[in-house]
C-alpha cells in the first residue's frame, strides 16, 4: 500500500528520481512486494538482480524511464522462484525526466526485461501494454507466462529464451502500438537459445498483428540457428492482418505444430520452415488440426483495447484438442470437458 513516485512540486534537477525499488549487488531471498504503485520515475519501477523467492503482487508500475520490471545480468543465478501476479506493467518509455520520455538514453523500456536466470519465473494475470521497448522479455529458464494480456508495445509482444519456457491463455496484439513504420519485432520470439535441446510450449495464445513483418520467428539468428531447440504450438491463432505476418522458424528446430487456425491475407505464406513455405493451401500438412481461416475477433486493434473473444461460427470453435490444454481460459472460464476445446486463449 506504498506509493513511489517523483515529487511533482520539486524544479529542475530535484525532479529526478531514478530506480523505485533496487535489490541489486549482494544475493537477497524471501521479499514480498504486494499493493504498490510505482510511476513517473527516470529508471527502473523495480531493479532486480540475485533473488530467490520473491514475489511481487497486484502492483501497478507504469511511466518508468527504463522500463516497470528489469535488472543486470546476475552473478548468482539471477532471479529463482519468482512469481509476478496480477500487476501492471505499463507506458515504460513514456517519462523521463519530468517530460514524455524524450532524451531517454535507453531506447527499449521494457515491461518485464530480464537477463539469463536459472528460473523458475512465473508471470500470471499480467497485463503488459504501451511500453517503448517490450512486453515481456525473459531470458530465464523456466519461465512461465499464463493468463496474461501483452498489448500494444513498441518493440516485441513476448520473449523467451530460457530452457522449460511457457506461454499459455495469454493475448498478444498491437505490436507497434500504432506506428506503421516497418521494425524487426516480433508478437513471439524466441531466438540466441544458446543450449542445445532447450524446449519451449505455446499453448492456447492468441496473437494479432496489423504492422509489417514476421509475427513470430525462432532459432533464426545466424549465430544460433545451428543450435537445436523444441517448439510445441498447440491450440493457438496467429492472426497477421499487415503485410508479410510470417511465421519463420530456423532449421534446426525440432518442431510440433497441432490444431493451430491460421490467418494471413496480405501474406505470400503463413509459415516457413525446413525450406517450405506453408499457405492456406497446405497449412494441414504441417501437424494435425491445422486450419486456415479469418478468427472472427469481436472488434481486433491496434495502438488501442481490442476483445478478441470470437463471433459465433469463427473456425476456431470446437477445432482444439485437449491434450496438453490448460482446464480454463484466460478469464478462468472452464473448458468444457467431453467436447473440442476452442482455439486461442478465449473459450466461447
Amino acid at each position: 500500500n506504498l506509493e513511489i513516485t517523483h515529487d511533482d512540486t520539486a524544479t529542475d534537477d530535484d525532479i529526478w528520481f531514478r530506480d523505485g525499488i533496487e535489490i541489486l549487488r549482494k544475493p537477497s531471498s524471501h521479499i514480498i512486494l504486494k499493493d504498490l504503485y510505482i510511476h513517473h520515475i527516470d529508471e527502473m519501477g523495480i531493479n532486480i538482480q540475485d533473488v530467490n523467492n520473491l514475489q511481487i503482487i497486484n502492483c501497478r508500475i507504469e511511466y518508468c524511464g527504463f522500463g516497470a520490471i528489469g535488472g543486470p545480468e546476475g552473478k548468482h543465478g539471477g532471479l529463482r522462484n519468482v512469481k509476478i501476479e496480477k500487476c501492471r506493467l505499463s507506458y515504460s518509455g513514456h517519462y523521463y525526466q519530468g517530460g514524455d520520455g524524450s532524451g531517454n538514453p535507453y531506447d527499449r523500456p521494457d515491461g518485464f526485461g530480464i537477463e539469463p536466470s536459472q528460473g523458475p519465473v512465473e508471470i500470471v494475470d499480467t497485463i503488459a501494454e504501451h511500453n517503448k521497448g517490450d512486453g515481456l522479455d525473459s531470458k530465464a529458464e523456466k519461465t512461465y507466462i499464463r493468463r496474461c494480456i501483452v498489448a500494444n508495445n513498441s518493440c516485441d509482444g513476448v520473449k523467451i529464451w530460457g530452457d522449460g519456457s511457457k506461454v499459455e491463455n495469454t493475448l498478444i496484439y498491437g505490436r507497434g502500438d500504432g506506428d506503421p513504420s516497418e521494425t524487426p519485432w516480433g508478437s513471439i520470439v524466441i531466438d540466441q537459445v544458446e543450449k542445445e535441446n532447450a524446449r519451449f510450449e505455446i499453448v492456447n495464445v492468441t496473437v494479432d498483428s496489423e504492422v509489417f513483418g514476421s509475427i513470430m520467428y525462432v532459432q533464426i539468428d545466424a549465430s544460433y540457428k545451428e543450435i537445436p531447440i523444441q517448439i510445441i504450438i498447440r491450440n493457438s491463432i496467429f492472426c497477421g492482418r499487415g503485410n508479410n505476418n510470417t511465421i519463420d522458424i530456423g532449421e534446426s528446430v525440432d518442431l510440433i505444430v497441432e490444431n493451430n487456425l491460421f490467418y494471413a491475407p496480405k501474406s505470400n505464406y503463413i509459415l516457413s520452415y525446413k525450406g517450405e513455405e506453408y499457405t492456406s493451401q497446405n497449412i494441414g500438412n504441417l501437424g494435425k488440426g491445422n486450419i486456415y481461416g479469418d478468427p472472427l475477433f469481436i472488434s481486433p486493434a491496434w495502438g488501442k483495447v481490442g476483445d478478441y473473444h470470437l463471433k459465433d461460427g469463427s473456425p476456431a470453435i470446437d477445432k482444439g484438442t485437449s491434450i496438453g490444454a490448460p482446464n480454463h481460459d484466460l478469464e478462468g472460464k472452464p473448458r468444457p470437458k467431453g467436447k473440442g476445446y476452442d482455439m486461442g486463449c478465449y473459450e466461447k
